[in-house]
């Protein structure tokens, strides 16, 4: 088994899950007493969201490239950044490293294809709905990406990042994030991208008429195959 590097922290909320899934997910393909080979390095998030905040990417990608090299010495043998937004900075990540980073769009893709979806709407921070490092990835498997309109944007980025990462889940935010689901749903989406590795702890496939695609679930699922091969 390999063992995984897992950058973590952004938010540890996420990291909890992130953890969990991976060592459940080992036991269920191994049986027994199995659990996953993991380093868990966690950051602290107040330094990355300033970071993000002053659209300081670069500080911020020195810093995560930091944290993956210490990874790498300690016996990491690929790295996955549990976070969606953070990937904006990856190639800052790459330059210090020798050993591959698993990309959470690139997993998730691999699921929508695999679902047969050709047009998604995506939820996340306001960095990964609109800027393009996360939706590019996407769209050059051949997906359409739908995001919310601008007032819808700003909500969800704050739920996330003044409930969500604080561990507050509200039954009023859910209520929002399912009517913004079904508003993407009219639009033309045909399942949806859970594209912030919190927002999973708000929404669940039962509150959604279409697939949704938990990231979380998929990046962490995706590390236990790649240890595994």
């Amino acid at each position: 088994m390999k063992t995984i590097g897992l950058i973590g922290g952004m938010s540890w909320e996420s990291s909890v899950e992130y953890y969990r899934i991976i060592n459940e997910e080992v036991k269920n393909r191994l049986g027994g007493l199995h659990s996953g080979k993991c380093l868990l390095y966690s950051v602290d998030f107040e330094e990355i969201e300033r970071f993000q905040a002053e659209g300081k990417w670069e500080e911020a990608g020195k810093l995560l490239g930091d944290v993956a090299y210490s990874l790498e010495k300690g016996g990491a043998d690929f790295i996955v950044i549990c976070t969606n937004t953070m990937h904006k900075v990856i190639d800052y990540v790459e330059e210090k490293i020798n050993i591959p980073i698993l990309h959470i769009a690139d997993a998730t893709a691999n699921q929508i294809k695999k679902s047969n979806l050709h047009t998604v709407g995506l939820l996340g921070t306001k960095y990964t709905m609109e800027q393009d490092f996360y939706k590019a990835r996407i769209k050059s498997n051949g997906i359409k990406v739908l995001v919310p309109n601008d007032s819808e944007r700003e909500m969800i980025n704050k739920v996330i990042y003044e409930e969500l990462c604080l561990g507050n889940i509200k039954q009023s935010s859910g209520d929002y994030y399912k009517k913004v689901i079904t508003n993407l749903v009219d639009s033309g989406a045909e399942g949806i991208i859970l594209g912030c590795t919190e927002i999973g702890l708000l929404v669940k496939q039962e509150d959604s008429e279409v697939p949704l695609f938990d990231t979380t679930e998929i990046h962490a699922i995706e590390s236990v195959k790649k240890a595994l091969e």
